[in-house]
């Protein structure tokens, strides 16, 4: 055998031991649901056993009120102490449950009481005025419903130094309508369980009341515990107080095939395991001959698959050969519209397929193709044009023939819209530096003037005083003086002259160009500069778009601008607001009111500030204005300018309940008019 049948055997090997573990894999789980399905049966029916053990108590309990009604309705002419004494006694003697019976008047003072006669002394240790406040208790919710109310449990020491816990009942009397007493039986909780509760359910098992942190109050049963217990709860409601039902099953966990169907299951198991052996042994020689054909057609399939560039194979006349499935997503045709086609390409734009095809007849002539490659254009089914870049190589098969042409193909069109934007973006933002630095050049200017133009009135002062001295100062001093002030005025008027001509050199570096731009792309332009002015100020920034709004024609930076300074405006308007309170600066861009002759898109920048006083609102565009201590009083009067300059409208009006709503108006691109 050879070394490479030699390792595909081992391999096989490896691939059968997955499966047989498998398969023993699956026998266990089988075997584990079986178990798991016999445990919830038997949870199942525990859970039906502590409902039905419910069930008998509070059955008995009810009985037990039936008789004791029974026992005062016998005597309900008089009170007959020895009478109802002597019926209370009979009726221990058949409910051992119950530890007392008493009869207590309205002021629950005992007239009479009877104890049971299977345990001595039930209060004798502490008397019965310890539980005085349970009994008040039960006997006032047993008032107010009009019928027996139980007490919460509590321990009772006995005289032997145990103790038990119990539970009382009260249950009023009446008489013509009008209290004449109550009734009180003291149950004892574990006579509850082992006298109330059938035999039959405490076989195996054992039964206990417990509060509701767990802690145990009685317990019937008990004995030896399995290798698991199961253990259910169930709640005994009763007027005026609730216990907690457990009960604990002593059964173990079931053997290893605790039902015929599991045993049938790992039959069948086995069964498959001889099956997958004789089919292993039948196939051997088959798939040894096609593994390595499998093997080299999944990766040729999995590599064209997950290539992202275009690949295509054409023979030596030029006929498509081969076109995996990227090349067919990027040209939008299925490969049976490709395959065996011939030049022209389906791909092809009409208008370049003579020079394609000429060009194709020199490439593919040659043997020796660039390896750079080269760009064209393709053409999508929709008329889509995109550019590509193609390298080609000579196609050469197994014995070294040459068979035809490789070429692998790229997309670019991404790439180039890529570097458009990049181009655009460039422009964009040397233009709003070139703006932003006019504003620094503009707070520059007034401190650079200011120096000139102090001198220059300080020489203009200091002539007009030589000249009004002149009569005392001789007239050669006279001259010399006036010539250096004149000539230093000239000089300061000369470097005041340079300092605005630098400034204006700036803002006249570009022509005042129109161009039409979607409202859109006016807002994400200025949102990454809002965004972070918001982030610094705890504003939450809102878009509203209206998609009915059209392109409008504008020059884009300086509209820019206008946006960026009243959404700086707005954000600085919400400062003195409560810190707790949202701050919403909403940018809305919708159609304005038209005529038939032009239209217009409306945009307005919405605060929640404090508004605008009226004393303000009279000055708010006039230039050198503001209510700033470090603004110039420009910001809006330049917004202003630059939107009457297109032709529209800006104003403010207040927005409801506070804040204020600046909005200005620019023309719809004519070409986007209906």
């Amino acid at each position: 055998m050879t070394p490479r049948l030699e390792a595909l055997s081992v391999k096989r090997s490896v691939l059968w031991g997955w499966l047989v573990a498998l398969v023993l894999v699956l026998l266990l789980t089988l075997v584990w649901l079986v178990g798991r399905y016999e445990n919830s049966e038997i949870e199942t029916r525990l859970e039906r056993d502590a409902a039905e053990a419910v069930l008998d108590i509070k059955d008995g309990l009810n009985r037990n009120v039936q008789s004791l009604q029974a026992l005062h309705s016998i005597h309900a002419k008089g009170p007959d102490i020895n009478g109802w004494q002597t019926l209370a006694e009979a009726l221990l003697r058949e409910r051992r449950e119950i530890m007392r019976v008493e009869w207590r008047n309205d002021t629950l003072d005992i007239q009479s009481f009877s104890g049971t006669p299977y345990r001595q002394g039930v209060f004798e240790r502490f008397g019965r005025s310890n539980s005085l406040s349970d009994v008040s208790t039960a006997c006032a919710a047993a008032l107010r419903i009009s019928s027996a109310s139980y007490s919460s449990s509590y321990f009772l020491p006995q005289s032997d130094g145990m103790g038990m816990e119990v539970i009382d009942m009260c249950l009023p009397i009446m008489a013509g309508g009008q209290l004449a007493g109550y009734l009180l039986a003291t149950y004892g909780l574990q006579s509850m369980l082992s006298e109330l509760v059938s035999k039959q359910l405490m076989r195996g098992q054992s039964l206990a009341f417990t509060e509701a942190d767990g802690t145990r109050l009685a317990l019937v049963g008990g004995g030896a515990r399995g290798s698991q217990n199961f253990v259910a709860r169930q709640l005994l409601d009763l007027p005026g107080t609730t216990l907690v039902l457990r009960l604990e099953s002593r059964l173990g966990m079931p053997g290893l095939f605790p039902n015929v169907l599991t045993a049938l299951l790992t039959a069948v198991s086995l069964a498959l395991m001889v099956v997958l052996f004789l089919l292993a042994r039948d196939t051997r020689r088959r798939l040894r001959a096609e593994h390595d054909l499998g093997e080299a057609l999944a990766f040729r399939k999995a590599m064209e698959d997950s290539l992202i560039t275009g690949l295509r194979a054409r023979d030596l006349s030029g006929r498509i050969t081969y076109v995996n499935p990227a090349f067919c997503a990027m040209v939008g045709l299925a490969p049976q519209q490709l395959l065996d086609q011939s030049l022209p390409s389906p791909y092809w734009p009409p208008e370049l397929s003579d020079a394609y095809q000429q060009r194709q007849a020199i490439r593919l002539a040659g043997s020796n193709l660039p390896r750079e490659g080269h760009e064209s254009v393709f053409m999508r089914p929709d008329g889509t044009r995109f550019p590509v870049l193609i390298i080609e190589a000579p196609l050469i098969n197994a014995a070294g023939k040459h068979t035809g042409w490789m070429s692998a193909i790229l997309d670019v069109s991404e790439q180039r819209r890529v570097e458009e934007l990049s181009r655009a973006s460039q422009d964009r933002l040397q233009a709003t530096a070139r703006l932003a630095m006019v504003g620094e050049m503009a707070s520059l200017l007034s401190h650079e003037l200011n120096q000139p133009l102090a001198a220059i009135s300080s020489y203009a002062t200091g002539s007009l005083n030589l000249l009004h001295d002149a009569a005392t100062v001789p007239p050669t001093a006279l001259s010399s003086d006036l010539q250096l002030a004149v000539s230093r005025i000239a000089e300061q008027a000369e470097r005041a002259g340079k300092v605005i001509k630098s400034v204006h050199d700036f803002v006249r570096r570009r022509d005042q160009t129109r161009e039409a731009v979607e409202p859109r792309d006016l807002i994400n332009a200025v949102m990454p500069l809002v965004s972070l002015q918001a982030r610094k100020l705890s504003v939450t920034v809102v878009t509203e778009i209206d998609a009915a709004a059209h392109a409008v024609l504008c020059d884009r930076t300086m509209v820019e601008q206008v946006l960026l300074n009243l959404s700086r405006n707005g954000m600085q308007a919400m400062q003195d607001l409560d810190p707790s309170t949202t701050r919403v600066l909403t940018l809305r861009v919708r159609p304005a009111a038209s005529n038939a002759r032009s239209r217009w898109v409306e945009f307005a920048v919405i605060d929640q500030g404090a508004g605008i006083s009226p004393d303000v609102q009279a000055q708010l565009f006039t230039p050198f204005f503001t209510t700033k201590v470090e603004g110039m009083g420009l910001g809006l009067s330049l917004c202003r300018t630059v939107i009457e300059q297109h032709g529209g409208f800006l104003g403010f009006e207040p927005a409801l309940p506070t804040g204020t709503i600046f909005s200005f108006t620019l023309p719809v691109d004519n070409a986007h008019q209906p």
